[in-house]
């Protein structure tokens, strides 16, 4: 989610007018509608106090995302996949001409 789909949840759900929620958060009407659009993108002191305005708090949290969720497990499958690769038997000398005539 971000902060224009924010400010629209939080202003939606307090039930304000972009006029009522520009007063109480001391900024301009326009400002709120830029913000909401996306045209304009508010640093995080501004959407803070654009979120308590409407009656919210922010809260950010980590997630990690797929490929560092777990290093070792993920190296733990590549040794099974490498092991397993060696059980089957390796084709040298095989030419893709040799196996297509």
């Amino acid at each position: 989610m971000d902060a224009a789909d924010l400010i629209r949840d939080a202003r939606g759900r307090a039930g304000l007018t972009i006029r009522q929620l520009a007063l109480r958060a001391g900024t301009s009407h326009s400002a709120i509608a830029a913000y909401e659009s996306g045209a304009k993108v508010p640093g995080g002191p501004t959407l803070e106090r654009i979120l308590r305005s409407c009656g919210f708090g922010l809260r950010a949290e980590l997630e990690p995302l797929a490929p560092f969720e777990d290093r070792r497990a993920r190296g733990r499958e590549l040794i099974d996949v490498l092991d397993l690769a060696e059980q089957f038997p390796a084709r040298h000398g095989v030419h893709i001409s040799a196996r297509f005539s």
